[in-house]
Formats: structure tokens, sequence, C-alpha cells
């Protein structure tokens, strides 16, 4: 199996895979055109990437691609449409980064509390300015609001608690009995919630559902001089409506992410909201950036390729049908044999009968197997007939109806 990595990436995982018979590219300034001509060029099966854009092009380029690893959290950089089109598979490494993304988290949210930047800054200019900086407000006792409890708005609240904070949370998935378990309190909606936190932080994946689901209407029910964090996605916020929160509320702003982000490690960066007027600090989309959680996104992200070299499949798949249009079931038991599924197949072939899912499942000792063919719709007793006696080596055929 040929692997190209076109990230930075743990040493010892491109060892481990070299190691499981994996012959390895590793060249990690790949972007554009460049990654394009690279899967071509290596003829790569799998394709390892961190924050590089995977885009349409790059996909149709791939006539030997099957799997595409994002090394990370959130797919938002690779086209998995495109990807789904050519039944290439997409796979992620979710909450190895969340202890990271926490602790960012908190920079954050600390930093404008204190006013650490303008702090440093003062001191830097020979500037000696106490009695303004004395001024924080400070965490204890404050209210918490966690937009989206997965395993970082999770690891959020677990830190927010060793700080005594107050915590409260939305999450479409969230019940009252969740969050008692977990020393929380549920917001019935995200109205709600802004109108009750005195910072609001946003934790939730990038989709079509959480487009803007922070807008204008959320920032207005926030208290004047509240703080939002936000270490997530920038497709979650409406940044221009957040730009003119910042001023009319005097909210202190903590940001990772951003609409327009530059698609390499390093370039010119001109997003407005920085400079909007107000206390705004931001980081250069560096949540899952600590060494801890690149080697756990390493390891992953090698154990996913290993399966799927074992297995054929793919854990932690984003693109696979929720639910196949499959709704019979055809199950064929066989010796196991040469020939004997391009029988079956050919039958059903021949019945314009589409096969949606198959497996093989081969019974210990090997001698036999069984294999589960799921079809569109039925196929009638003269074709389970003709698979049953067609083939010497076929035991006995069945049909079933998948249960909704």
């Amino acid at each position: 199996m040929n692997v190209l990595i076109a990230d930075r990436f743990e040493e010892r995982g491109i060892e481990d895979l070299q190691r499981h018979g994996c012959e390895v590219v590793y060249e990690p300034t790949l972007a554009s055109d460049a990654l394009r001509d690279a899967i071509q060029r290596t003829g790569c099966t799998v394709l390892i990437v961190r924050s590089t854009r995977v885009t349409e092009p790059m996909l149709s380029a791939a006539s030997r691609l099957n799997l595409v690893v994002r090394a990370g959290a959130g797919v938002n950089t690779i086209d998995t449409r495109a990807a789904s089109l050519r039944s290439i598979l997409v796979a992620n490494c979710p909450g190895k980064n969340a202890v990271a993304v926490a602790e960012l988290t908190f920079a954050l949210i600390l930093g404008l509390d204190r006013r650490v930047c303008e702090n440093v800054e003062d001191l830097r200019q020979g500037r000696w300015n106490k009695k303004e900086y004395a001024r924080a407000r400070g965490l204890k006792g404050r209210t918490l609001g966690i937009v989206g409890l997965g395993r970082i708005g999770q690891a959020v609240a677990e830190r927010a608690r060793a700080f005594e904070m107050h915590v409260i949370a939305w999450s479409r998935s969230l019940t009252a009995d969740r969050a008692a378990q977990w020393g929380l309190v549920r917001c019935e909606d995200l109205s709600e919630l802004a109108s009750r936190c005195d910072i609001l932080t946003i934790h939730l994946a990038s989709t079509p559902q959480t487009k803007h689901l922070i807008d204008e209407s959320i920032l207005n029910r926030l208290q004047p001089g509240s703080y939002v964090i936000n270490t997530s996605r920038a497709e979650v916020l409406d940044y221009k409506a957040l730009a003119n929160a910042i001023q009319e509320r005097s909210l202190r702003v903590g940001l990772d992410v951003y609409p327009d982000e530059p698609g390499s490690g390093a370039g010119d960066f001109n997003d407005r909201i920085i400079k909007a007027d107000g206390l705004v600090y931001g980081t250069h989309h560096i949540g899952a950036s600590t060494d801890q959680a690149q080697k756990a996104i390493g390891a992953e992200a090698v154990r996913i390729v290993l399966h799927y070299l074992r297995t054929g499949r793919v854990d932690h798949c984003v693109n696979l049908c929720e639910r196949s249009p499959a709704r019979h079931l055809v199950v064929v038991r066989h010796q196991n044999r040469p020939g004997v599924l391009a029988h079956a197949l050919d039958v059903i072939r021949r019945a314009g009968v589409n096969v949606e899912e198959m497996e093989n499942v081969i019974c210990e000792g090997a001698e036999a197997a069984c294999a589960h063919i799921k079809l569109d719709r039925p196929v009638s007793e003269a074709v389970l007939a003709e698979i049953q006696s067609g083939h010497e080596h076929v035991i006995g055929v069945s049909l079933f109806k998948i249960a909704d």
C-alpha cells in the first residue's frame, strides 16, 4: 500500500507504517497543484493530511486513491462530496486534540481577563501601568456557556470546574440526565445560554446545519462586556455580526479560526476582525498544535490506515451512506472455492437487480463461507433457484426483507 503524507507528521508514525509494509512518501509542504501532481506521480492508495486542503481537482486526478485521512478532528478542508462521488473514503481522528484545544480556550479566556497581551506590549515599550492592569474581573463564580458538548466541550467543562466556574451548555444531543452526570446545567436553546453566560465558548463541527449558528440574534443576547471564544470553526460564527457586536456591546473576543485563512503554514493575513475596534485576541489556528496532541493524532491516523490495510474497513469514516437503499438480503452459504461469488452476482446482474452492499464471512477452518448480498429490491424464486443449482459449491440460498 502506497501512502502519501502531505503535511507535517510524527516520525514514529512514518516508521510504524513502513514497518507494516507500507511504502511511504513524505512531502510535508505539498499544496494545490503540487499536491495534485504528487497524487498522480506516487499513485498513492492513502493520502494523509493535516491542514492542507484536498479539492475536487486533486481527487479527480487520483486514479488509485482509496482513502484520505485527516490527521485532525474536522474534515472541512476536504471536499467530501467529490470524494464520495469517486468512492474515496474520508476519515478523521476525533477527540485526540480535545485537551490541547481546551487548554488554548482557557489561555484565551485568561489572557482576555488579565489583558496579558497589552501588559506585555506596554512593558516592552517601557511603560509601567499597574493601576490600569490591576483591574481584572476574575473567573471564579462566573458563568461559562459552552456551545457543543463533544469531547472538546467536555474537556473545557472539566477545566472550568477546576476554576470554580458555573458551567451551562447547549448541544442538540445534550439531555438533562447527561448534563447532571457531567455536573453542568443544560439550556433549552442558544438564546437562553447567551442570556445567562458571562463567557460564551464555541465547540461545534462545521456542517450545513451549524453555519452561522452563532449569529447577530445570539450575540445580542450577551450582556455588554461578555467574552466570546471560538476555537472550533470559523463557519459556525457570523464574523460580520461579531465585528458589530464588539463595538456595540464591548465584547472581548478570543479567536483561533478565521473565515479566510491562508492555505499554508505561512502567508499574508488581513482579516479585519483582528483589527476591530475593541479587545480582540487571535492565535494562528493552533488549537491542536501541541506535541502531546500531535503524537496522539499521528498514532490514531496510523491506526486507521493499518486497520484498513488488515480489514478493508475504515474507522471514523465520515462519508459513508447513513442508510443504503438496500431493502432485501440474499444469503448464500457456500464452500470456500473460486467462482461461487462470481456466479451468484452474475445471476443477480442478469435479473436486473442492483447489489447495494456485500460481505463474505469466512467460517472457522476456512472451508465454508457465507455471503450477505444486499439488494435494492427482491429477486424472484427462479433467481434464487438458479443461484442454488448453478454452481456445485453452493450449499444453500435464502432471501430476507431487511427490517426498517
